[in-house]
């Protein structure tokens, strides 16, 4: 079984986070590559794998198939209100990241898992799917789009609980997913979330869901934690 270091970063600013998980991700790559080129009796060394858990401040990120066209505020309008933006390499559209948000980088070298990205992404969804039901919160896939969604009630509309967006470079993974648990909802009034322009789609929240103010999210980390080294089939140290 792998061993994958965790690591709690806490609130830090998406850039700081970004510059961290480039760390990480091109010293595995370059380790699997050390590796790669040594005889069968020459020492290799150690891969590290790592989950990073962390919040950001304000922040909207745009994918590399996303489109300018989905935000909506301008830039001195991102400035007025302090909000950070980036366009980043990994998959999908336009998202917010902020406080009251599990943000979650899985830096993992899939070749020691398994080589398929479609079932990494299910994973993934899987293990939010399994802490929601842990609330007491059935939730699902939408099929073409990815993340963790809510069925529409009668009077609600479809609602998406958690993105996932991520990037692989020789099968190591960077960038995953974004868990809305006492998000505020509000900031994604000024996007157009993941590009989806759908009268019954919304986005939603874990508090919001069970009417609270707040969620303890430090449980909601540790059920997210163990649902996921479960279904990758890891041990978290």
């Amino acid at each position: 079984m792998e061993k994958v270091k965790f690591l709690d970063l806490g609130r830090i600013k998406y850039k700081e986070a970004w510059d961290k998980q480039t760390t990480l991700h091109d010293e595995l790559k370059s380790i699997k590559k050390y590796n790669k080129e040594r005889e069968e009796n020459q020492a290799k060394k150690k891969q590290n794998h790592y989950l990073i858990f962390c919040e950001h401040p304000h922040v909207y990120t745009l994918g590399k198939s996303g489109s300018m066209d989905n935000l909506l505020l301008s830039e001195d309008e991102l400035t007025q209100k302090e909000i950070d933006f980036f366009p980043i390499n990994r998959g999908g559209d336009i998202t917010y990241h902020g406080p009251g948000q599990i943000v979650g980088y899985p830096i993992l070298d899939l070749d020691l898992f398994f080589n398929d990205i479609h079932k990494y992404v299910r994973i993934i969804e899987e293990a939010i799917i399994k802490t929601l039901e842990e609330y007491g919160i059935q939730s699902g896939r939408i099929e073409g789009l990815s993340g963790v969604w809510l069925d529409a009630t009668k009077t609600k509309p479809k609602r998406k609980i958690c993105a996932v967006g991520i990037h692989l470079s020789r099968w190591v993974t960077m960038h995953g997913f974004a868990f809305n648990v006492n998000t505020d909802l509000n900031m994604f009034k000024n996007i157009i979330p993941c590009g989806i322009v759908d009268d019954d789609k919304t986005v939603t929240s874990l508090a919001s869901e069970l009417n609270k103010k707040e969620v303890d999210i430090e449980e909601v980390k540790e059920k997210v934690k163990k649902h996921l080294s479960s279904l990758m089939e890891f041990k978290l140290i």
